[in-house]
């Protein structure tokens, strides 16, 4: 059944067995893909008679299908004619594991950070109106998990305009969790909404008055409210759809589903529901390859021996405890544990307040996401200098999760922020150095961050200078080349000094530790050689290179300076070691970029975009 697909259009002349035997195809065909692959597995079993029911309901792409967080998108994906592509899931030149309106006209909004799609319902609402595009609708779709952010209730408080007519359907899919459980009062809400769903519900809407639930937060702010609807029935999801359709206003259909469900392994899986995987035996949901540290593990060790001796260190998480490392934490200090929900922007602007009474909060973020948050770390954190740490996780090129998600615009963006400090670990050792450090720091706050991957063995310095590490010296004469290494790129930094040590060309390596502001000695450095080229897996836009450059001018040190990093660019999903290979960031390529900016006569950079 599911070869001969080729677009919606193929599933609504089904009929219930059939829809009940795609349903059943569509699972088998995730599990054994995804975990061949990796990707996002409980979310998108979840939802697989959801989508089933809503492209027999609705007429995409002419109405406007929104997924938040759209991580949830392999069944549409699969129902929109791409199943064939799902041997390159996220995988270089393949399919993506998002939404992409590259990929199909069936993927309205490229939409993978969370808590957007009411948004952008209601920006094509009213565009729909204003046109005249008469019959079109704008399906969103959001779980309650995204409904945990502050542009979700944006969006609802704009979407729910009153006397509004625009044909507007607001899915909300509730399983109760993101990565973690849902929290708050929005949780405590939707659980007691849950409950008053009869075990033997009527798959026909409007429903018998018991099934209605009156006084719901969403119809005090103006939608019709359907539901709860049983996520898993398509019969009744597809009546609750034509109902919501038929109220000609604003509507809510309240969808209950359960995350990873008819799959064992993600179903019995406690901490996420298999929410997002490496490649796994399908048979048992156990990893093919035993799993290597991580940063993410050294982060999650070492902050519990410092909760250990420090009782006023306290940690904020945005719905990802254990994807950021606190899993450790939390059980050891479960008091010291602040999960806000996928709201970022509170996260930090509630740190700031942590640290006004006296703690010091440590806020762990993936690095794409503190993006979200930028007005709260430069004008509640840092203009009132308060101690707060910020911990980012997936620091730099992520590989298969793509443009949205690459960590690259930190350095750039934190680096015109006054005070705020960024540390950039090359090694173990040196993430929980700069870790104690920065929670020690009470000036004002601290950044660490690193990428995503295995962490390596430690690199010894072999000397320390105001705080730099020198961690490679060529030892004869004056060295020429000062290769300047963020964090990661250490390793490779290492290599391609023996690279041009081979090649008669003298090298100094040094590790700054904490990239931005730049330091004094760091400067002194650059002095002391005939060239420098900083390394750095961050937009090259703002960050180290560019800080370094501009310190150098204004301290008249006119040394030829090559800053290597990543374009200010989107880059697409691809391996991260391919990814970095394809930037310049390797040893043979840092080399060569050296070597040719010290044959250069006239000194001059030049375009490493070009090297």
């Amino acid at each position: 059944m599911l070869a001969r697909l080729t677009g919606p259009g193929d599933i609504r002349g089904l009929d219930p067995a059939e829809i009940a035997e795609l349903c059943a195809q569509i699972r088998d065909f995730l599990i054994h893909k995804v975990c061949a692959t990796g990707g996002h597995l409980g979310g998108n079993l979840g939802v697989v008679e959801l989508t089933v029911a809503l492209h027999r309901a609705f007429d995409s792409p002419r109405d406007a299908l929104i997924f938040d967080t759209g991580h949830q998108t392999y069944v549409h994906k699969i129902l929109t004619g791409r199943g064939a592509d799902f041997g390159g899931l996220r995988q270089e030149g393949g399919l993506s594991g998002y939404p992409s309106r590259g990929e199909s006209a069936h993927d309205t909004v490229e939409n993978s950070h969370a808590s957007t799609a009411l948004s952008y319902a209601d920006g094509l609402a009213k565009a729909f109106q204003l046109r005249g595009e008469e019959g079109r609708r704008v399906v969103a779709v959001i779980g309650d998990g995204g409904m945990t952010g502050g542009l979700a209730w944006e969006g609802l408080n704009n979407l729910s305009v009153p006397g509004s007519d625009r044909s507007v359907v607001v899915v909300l899919n509730d399983n109760g969790r993101s990565y973690d459980p849902t929290v708050g009062g929005l949780a405590a809400h939707l659980g007691a909404l849950r409950r008053t769903r009869p075990e033997d519900s009527s798959a026909t809407w409007p429903a018998p008055a018991p099934r209605w639930v009156a006084n719901t937060v969403f119809e005090h702010l103006g939608l019709a409210y359907i539901g709860p609807v049983d996520g898993h029935d398509v019969a009744a999801l597809e009546s609750a759809f034509d109902h919501a359709c038929s109220l000609g206003r604003p509507v809510l259909v309240h969808v209950v589903t359960a995350k990873g469900k008819g799959y064992g392994p993600a179903e019995t899986d406690d901490a996420d529901r298999m929410h997002g995987i490496g490649v796994l035996d399908p048979a048992t949901g156990a990893a093919k390859a035993p799993g290597k540290p991580t940063w993410t593990g050294v982060f999650g060790e070492e902050i519990v021996r410092i909760g250990e001796r420090r009782p006023d260190v306290v940690c904020v998480t945005a719905a990802m405890t254990n994807p950021v490392g606190l899993g450790p934490f939390a059980r050891t200090f479960p008091d010291r544990v602040f999960d806000v929900g996928i709201a970022e922007q509170h996260a930090v602007c509630s740190a700031a307040g942590l640290a006004m009474g006296g703690l010091h909060p440590v806020v762990c973020l993936y690095a794409t996401f503190l993006n979200r948050a930028f007005d709260q770390v430069l004008m509640d954190v840092a203009l009132q200098q308060q101690p707060v740490t910020f911990v980012l996780d997936r620091a730099g090129i992520t590989g298969p999760d793509g443009a949205s998600h690459h960590g690259m615009w930190d350095t750039g963006i934190l680096s015109v922020v006054p005070g705020l400090r960024v540390a950039a670990p090359r090694d173990p050792a040196s993430l929980r150095e700069l870790l104690n450090e920065a929670v020690a720091d009470d000036r004002g706050p601290t950044v660490i961050r690193y990428p995503k991957a295995t962490v390596g063995t430690d690199i010894p310095a072999i000397d320390r200078v105001d705080g730099l590490d020198i961690v490679y010296s060529s030892g004869s004469g004056s060295p020429e080349v000062l290769l300047v290494a963020a964090g990661a790129m250490v390793g490779p930094c290492l290599d391609a000094a023996a690279l041009l040590h081979g090649s008669g060309i003298g090298a100094t390596v040094v590790d700054p530790r904490w990239i931005t502001p730049i330091s004094p000695a760091l400067i002194e450095l650059a002095a002391r050689h005939r060239i420098v080229v900083t390394v750095e897996d961050a937009a090259r836009s703002g960050g180290m290179g560019a800080l370094l450059l501009e310190a150098c001018a204004d301290e008249h040190v006119a040394t030829p300076l090559l800053p290597l990093g990543l374009p200010r660019a989107f880059i697409d999903h691809g391996g991260r070691g391919d990814l970095l290979a394809q930037y310049g960031l390797t040893a043979e390529r840092i080399a060569a970029a050296a070597a040719r900016l010290l044959a250069r006569p006239s000194g001059q950079a030049g375009d490493p975009a070009h090297e």
